[in-house]
């Protein structure tokens, strides 16, 4: 895929992007960013307490040599599980699954974990843009509750007015407090045409509420454009997915063939994606130059440039971000900022200043999401846990989403029709 090795930048935490079959998920996202669950095979319960799949002695001779004494606390938790546990048979895919989720997060890093197989399959298959079964909302995973960041257009989640900030605190009426957001994940999605009852919370209503959302087969688009008045054209980017390249050189070929006098860029709500297309995304605003940079534990620094041949590289030009753009947003919005393409109006961004690679586990039991490197701006900022700074401040409220108003893009316009003065 292109020149550009596929890392994931998974931006707010991890974003994701609700998805159906087992299906309970989100991108990228989102969430994945981009993250699904699916709920495991259970066992029937035996007459007789089983016997462990192998002492800690057995279990101990298939480790290797080195590692032997390091694992023997681990094998004799394994054989007192399988021993002791009151509930049997246990699910050993359950335990070995939790054993490598739980040794990924010791290292204290919110962005590296363990992607389910199910996970792996759903989160990849929705940066690559297939159709997939769900609500159709890209959500925050790193709280306490499942976040709702950015409802996609014209899915269930956004017919049944699930808006940016609310809370998924419940499930079916089971109350969501504490349970781990993978299994949170498993119980939102499910099959097209099924129902599932979310309690929501939301900062401007004072009490829980419900939702009633049928899930639904859904394509996601991850770019829309078009011409506004006074001569803008208006690109808004969902996500930065295998096709998002592709989709944007149309979206710009459209609209440049109109001649408009200055284009508007949104990436609010944009948790982020592929590393490569976050590139390519700029290269398209950017004539040349260091698009970004990656510092390696080694502090080795690996510089990557913009592709030439962008579409629209000296157009003026305003790019939205709002504290949901993330990762691949800031990217593209950094490298815009740094060599004053254009300007930033909004909010602060996010500050997800980290690549994660997805790696795959043999024989199909998921992946291993791994921070590998901090990116940088190219002039050489990390904007870890510290956000973009727009050039022109702009607030959204939930009034005003609520009344259909949208300041910032007003603010934006106002910024771009300033410029062309």
């Amino acid at each position: 895929m292109n020149k550009f090795v596929k890392y994931i930048l998974v931006g707010l935490v991890s974003v994701i992007l609700l998805t159906g079959a087992f299906s309970g998920g989100f991108v990228a996202g989102h969430f994945s960013s981009r993250v699904s669950i699916s709920s495991l095979p259970g066992f029937s319960l035996p007459v007789e307490l089983p016997q462990p799949v192998a002492t800690p002695d057995e279990a101990a001779k298939s480790t290797p040599t080195d590692l032997q004494n390091l694992f023997t606390p681990f094998w004799e938790a394994w054989d007192l599980v399988h021993t002791k546990y009151v509930d049997q048979p246990v699910d050993d895919t359950k335990l070995m699954q939790g054993a490598i989720r739980g040794m990924l997060a010791s290292l204290g890093d919110e962005h590296t974990s363990y992607m389910t197989p199910q996970d792996y399959k759903t989160a990849t298959q929705q940066l690559s843009g297939e159709e997939y079964e769900g609500i159709g909302a890209y959500v925050n995973k790193g709280g306490e509750y499942l976040k709702i960041v950015n409802p996609m257009p014209d899915s269930p989640a956004e017919k049944a007015g699930l808006k940016p900030g609310d809370l998924i605190v419940g499930i079916d009426g089971a109350d969501m407090t504490g349970v781990d957001l993978d299994v949170v994940h498993s119980k939102v999605l499910g099959p097209a045409g099924s129902d599932v009852i979310l309690t929501i919370m939301r900062e401007t209503v004072e009490k829980p509420f419900d939702v009633k959302i049928t899930r639904a087969k859904i394509t996601a688009s991850s770019v829309v454009s078009e011409m506004r008045d006074n001569g803008i054209g208006y690109i808004r980017l969902y996500t930065f997915g295998d096709k998002t390249v592709d989709e944007l050189n149309a979206a710009l070929k459209n609209l440049m063939a109109q001649k408009p006098k200055g284009l508007i860029l949104d990436l609010r709500n944009n948790g982020g994606g592929y590393l490569f297309a976050a590139v390519e995304v700029s290269s398209q605003f950017i004539a040349k130059g260091v698009v970004v940079s990656e510092k390696y534990g080694d502090d080795k620094i690996q510089e990557i440039n913009a592709t030439p041949g962008g579409l629209a590289t000296a157009i003026p030009l305003v790019v939205l971000v709002n504290e949901y753009s993330a990762s691949a947003s800031e990217i593209v919005a950094g490298a815009i900022q740094d060599y004053g393409r254009g300007k930033l109006v909004g909010v602060t961004t996010y500050g997800k200043g980290s690549v994660q690679q997805w790696l795959p586990l043999k024989d199909e039991q998921g992946a291993a999401r791994i921070t590998i490197a901090k990116w940088l701006t190219p002039k050489g900022n990390t904007i870890d846990k510290v956000g973009l700074t727009p050039d022109v401040v702009a607030e959204m409220t939930q009034e005003d989403y609520d009344a259909g108003l949208d300041p910032q893009l007003d603010a934006a316009i106002k910024t771009l029709l300033e410029m062309l003065k």
